[in-house]
């Protein structure tokens, strides 16, 4: 039934995610003098005191800093758009796209970026702005579009590389690309010509000027003449060709009055010399500037977009930019205009924090000035506030940005998404009643999840029973989501409470603030293992940074530090400037606070425990020792490399794209950089540019990262025998150079998928059984793999039940052992997995399968549902269009099939049920 490929098999043991759990971290407010405070305080207190050690000086350390109430904690209203039926919404969508005209596309693609931001699946949101970027047309939009995508890798990160920086890159990120108008069907991985163009032109660089013709007009001022040739200077519009060879007086005269025309001679002079050239690079930037102002006055078209793109050509920073830009205004100079513009986007976030830059966006005639140029773009003013909101959510540039966004929005669901966005920024610095307001237009424009940020800002303003009946009539009139009952729960009393977050938990078990409140809740019934083991559910599939700190502090309460900081430290790893204790500690600090508490281990003693909690596969527990090993030893590029795998094991891409990053900056050599940067490209999609990296690795040194990183970007394809071959020599070359056991045991797991793929079994249970000898756990799941393939169904079970043992994070590994077992085991081992992660979509999947076979249709159909719900995955989406085309539901399957291509338009199997669909039904 599943069929698993090579590449989920190795990202099962390096996995490069899909999807990012990282939250928004919204801190809360403690409220002094409650009575849940209090009591939490009091079993700090009670805590501390049934303790005899006398060493221990961190619970008073900490203890002004308790945990938040119950009565306090809430989640936060999130800044995304949130279609009741993302399903339904997704499909109109994607008809829409497939009928539009090309000048529409860009912009529908960013809507459907707008629709999956919710998601947080960084991979698929970069798609959407690659697609969108592929189909744009306007100088704007690619200008915009590139910037976004250089702004997703963080470009800003990578020190020595400049933000106009281009070199034959990525043809739809050149800067210079951009600013050529018009639809370029292109590849991602089309290489742009700047390095040959620049040749090119040094080569030619001579100056050649035409004959001297005969100049038989002269334009005079005052004392001042400039001859011309009459013939070119009347080809240059129509007014001078009326002005000089039509009816009026001066197509008789020798010599003209210039003296009005509000033109200086040394203008004229350079009029005259692109008359005769029609080049630009003899003139300075201010005389070129003249040129294009005679240009408009005159209505010299070729002239005015030649110095439009010249001067286009030579903005090459913030400075450039802020000088041009209102020149480019005033001319009408779109080009330069859009030259300027791509200069500050390309730098953002710095250019947030100059006030010129922010002047030009965010002052109150800021839309109408770019409107001269028709660039007061909805899609500009997107990008600039989310990169604001990222910065800040609270800051007044962030609110002036968002406001202008507002300005520029034209469709409902440009309106839905300002508004809702504002209202979240105005409930953040507590503006209560424009926030409301803002939630309400949001709401009128369709957006109904903004109608919680209504009930919320309503309950701020001490209206709680107005909020209860708001979110109580979207539960009557709509299918109840998940976050419809947690927003309830907020306004509930008592055992009502308790309900709701039990519901929403069943709706959506994604949402954190259920788990958290049931842990406080345990807390304050001094139940704190209790509190730690609900915490436990959600940290176990959903790593974030709000529960991670949570439970640090319940770990303090039982003077646990060692679990403490471990908490703490894979916190700092996925947000290294975490304030923690609602904005009154940072937890750098409560790290040194702690350290005076646990055993301080050197660097020897850090790998041997890396190597422990690697191979029991306890993955915070590896972030946490590895953060002390940087704390040991700062910028050390190896560590900060192995983070990042951890970080793409555990779905944190944003965090490990950092260290990624980071590793990068921090190398030690070229032939290290590139390894690193080639892993950068590779999970930003740039296959090519990855595989070019690898191979001047490998021609500077042959290493061991170099080898593996080629090898892994040309297995995560289909194979044929001579690429597997291939691919294998490079595994083995890479574990002939040197390395540590962590990363051989990862070579050897996948040369031994491998050799499973080309049948050589005998070769791959060699593999994994090296790789379990040097403790690479997670080789149990190939060997069970290769017993399956030897029919030993008992053995494979066997295997992965050693996995199971071992491993602290195994819900994948009772996922796998369910297909070397017969149903009823398998259903109970899936069943295990969705306990343990109920976002994972295999167990959904064989479960609705076993419901068709079993001639439950509606059944099947409910069991993929209530998972798509909370997370609409391609797989079961295809699925459930198969069931539905089955059952003779065409509009439902057709529905399901337009969803899935919006998530991967290139899908085999769904554009096939698609097709075959559609056909159906006409």
């Amino acid at each position: 039934m599943r069929g698993m490929k090579l590449t989920e098999r190795f990202k099962s043991t390096q996995v490069h995610a899909l999807n990012s759990s990282e939250t928004s971290g919204r801190r809360n407010k403690a409220c002094d003098g409650s009575n849940s405070a209090k009591k939490i305080r009091s079993f700090f207190t009670m805590s501390k005191s049934n303790n005899n050690s006398t060493t221990s000086g961190i619970a008073n350390l900490v203890a002004p800093f308790q945990l938040p109430s119950i009565d306090t904690l809430e989640p936060c209203i999130e800044p995304y758009l949130k279609p009741i039926n993302l399903v339904e919404t997704l499909a109109e969508l994607y008809h829409r796209q497939e009928c539009c005209h090309q000048s529409q596309k860009a912009l529908l693609f960013v809507e459907q970026y707008s629709l999956l931001c919710n998601l947080r699946d960084q991979k698929l949101l970069r798609r959407c702005l690659r697609t969108a970027r592929q189909n744009s047309v306007d100088l704007l939009s690619k200008v915009v579009l590139s910037a976004w995508l250089r702004f997703e890798r963080r470009e800003d990160e990578l020190e020595g590389v400049s933000s106009m920086e281009c070199g034959g890159g990525c043809i739809l990120e050149c800067p210079t690309v951009n600013l050529v108008h018009g639809f370029n069907p292109c590849s991602i991985n089309d290489r742009c010509q700047c390095g040959q163009e620049t040749k090119q032109e040094t080569s030619t660089e001579s100056v050649c000027l035409p004959d001297e013709e005969k100049k038989d007009v002269c334009f005079c001022f005052g004392n001042e003449e400039i001859n011309c040739v009459r013939w070119r200077i009347a080809a240059l519009s129509d007014p001078f060709k009326a002005m000089l060879y039509g009816g009026f007086a001066e197509s008789q005269m020798r010599k003209i009055d210039f003296t009005k025309s509000g033109v200086c001679p040394k203008g004229m002079m350079a009029v005259e010399l692109y008359s005769r050239t029609k080049r630009l690079d003899f003139f300075t930037p201010m005389t070129v500037l003249e040129l294009l102002s005679f240009a408009n006055r005159f209505c010299c078209e070729e002239m005015k977009s030649a110095c439009d793109a010249y001067l286009a050509s030579i903005v090459g920073s913030a400075d450039d930019a802020l000088t041009l830009f209102d020149y480019g205004l005033d001319e009408r100079a779109p080009i330069l205009v859009a030259s300027c513009l791509q200069v500050f986007l390309r730098e953002l976030p710095k250019t947030l924090y100059n006030s010129k830059v922010m002047k030009i966006f965010c002052s109150s005639e800021a839309k109408e000035r770019l409107a001269m140029v028709r660039y007061d773009s909805f899609l500009l003013y997107y990008f600039l506030s989310q990169v604001a909101m990222e910065e800040s959510m609270v800051s007044k540039t962030t609110m002036m940005l968002l406001e202008r966004l507002g300005d520029c929005a034209k469709e409902r669901w440009q309106k839905a998404l300002a508004y809702h966005q504002l209202g979240c920024v105005m409930l953040e610095r507590k503006e209560y009643k424009d926030s409301q307001h803002c939630f309400e237009v949001a709401a009128e424009a369709g957006h109904v999840y903004s109608v919680a940020g209504v009930a919320r800002t309503k309950h701020k303003q001490g209206q709680p029973c107005s909020a209860y009946k708001l979110i109580s009539s979207l539960i009557f009139e709509h299918k109840p989501t998940g976050w419809m009952y947690q927003e309830r729960s907020l306004y509930d009393t008592g055992r009502e409470t308790s309900f709701d977050l039990d519901v929403a938990t069943e709706l959506d078990p994604s949402l954190s603030y259920p788990y958290k409140y049931r842990a406080l809740a345990k807390v304050e019934e001094k139940q704190i293992m209790d509190g730690i083991a609900e915490l436990d559910k959600i940290i176990g599939f959903k790593l974030s940074p709000d529960c991670l700190e949570l439970r640090a502090w319940l770990f303090i309460a039982l003077q646990n530090y060692d679990s403490a900081m471990r908490d703490i430290r894979a916190l700092l790893t996925l947000e290294p400037n975490y304030i923690t204790s609602h904005g009154k500690i940072t937890g750098k600090y409560l790290v040194h606070l702690l350290s005076h508490e646990v055993q301080q281990r050197s660097q020897a003693e850090c790998w041997m425990q890396l190597y422990e909690q690697w191979s029991s596969v306890d993955d915070i527990g590896s972030l946490a020792i590895i953060h002390q090993m940087l704390e040991n030893e700062p910028k050390k590029s190896l560590l900060e490399f192995r983070q990042s795998l951890l970080l793409l094991r555990l779905n944190c891409q944003k965090a490990a794209m950092h260290s990624l990053r980071m590793a990068r900056n921090h190398s030690s050599s070229v032939q290290e950089r590139l390894i690193y940067e080639g892993w950068i490209l590779y999970d930003t999609g740039y296959r090519e540019e990855t595989l070019a990296r690898a191979d001047r690795s490998i021609t500077i040194q042959k290493s061991f990262e170099a080898f593996f990183l080629k090898a892994y970007v040309l297995a995560d394809t289909n194979l044929d025998a001579e690429s597997s071959s291939y691919v294998i020599q490079l595994l083995e070359a890479a574990l002939k150079c040197p390395s540590d056991g962590l990363r051989k045991g990862q070579a050897l797991n996948n040369l031994g998928s491998i050799y499973v793929d080309c049948g050589k079994l005998d070769l791959a249970k060699a593999c994994y059984e090296n790789a379990l000898a040097i403790r690479h756990t997670r080789a149990h799941q190939g060997l069970a793999r290769v017993y399956h393939q030897k029919n030993q169904r008992k053995a494979a079970y066997d295997e992965m039940t050693k996995l199971i043992e071992k491993a602290a994070s195994n819900a994948s590994a009772y996922e796998k052992r369910s297909e070397y077992c017969d149903r009823e085991m398998a259903k109970s081992d899936l069943d295990a997995a969705t306990q343990l992660d109920p976002l994972r979509t295999y167990p959904y999947r064989y479960r609705a399968a076993v419901m068709m076979d079993e001639q439950k249709e509606t059944e099947a159909v409910e069991e993929l549902t209530k998972a798509i719900s909370f997370k609409p995955d391609l797989q079961m989406l295809h699925l459930r269009a198969a069931f539905y085309e089955s059952m003779g539901d065409l509009n439902s399957s057709l529905q399901d099939c337009q969803a899935a291509l919006c998530l991967d338009p290139n899908h085999t199997d769904t554009l096939d049920l698609y097709q075959r669909a559609q056909k159906l039904r006409f």
